[in-house]
């Protein structure tokens, strides 16, 4: 059996698993199809909320660790800022006015 078939079965699995948990196999097929309607509505709502503001939280998240644990204020994008700055530094990407050489003219970079 191959992968998309085991895929399509489990998928299908779940589905008879969610109309017998929620009785949505008793629903008509216009309620049917306001209820996954809406359960997609809510998982896409979900779904970009969590991309747009997850990575500014974690963020913030880890800026108060850091303060939690050395006592002194970071600010997490300049101090990645400069980790990037250094790796590129050390591996030659990075020349001394600080821009990213790529072998070509065009393919200068300022960071």
């Amino acid at each position: 059996m191959s992968s998309f078939a085991q895929f399509t079965k489990w998928l299908r699995k779940k589905q008879i698993q969610i109309e017998v948990t929620f009785a949505v196999y008793m629903f008509t097929p216009w309620e049917k199809f306001a209820f996954y309607s809406i359960v997609f509505l809510l998982f896409s709502l979900t779904f970009i909320a969590a991309v747009l503001y997850l990575p500014h939280h974690v963020t913030i998240l880890a800026g108060r660790v850091w303060y939690y644990i050395n006592g002194e204020s970071i600010d997490v994008a300049a101090t990645a800022h400069k980790a990037v700055r250094e790796v590129l530094t050390s591996s030659g990407a990075l020349d001394t006015q600080g821009a990213v050489t790529g072998g070509g003219a065009d393919t200068k970079l300022e960071l």
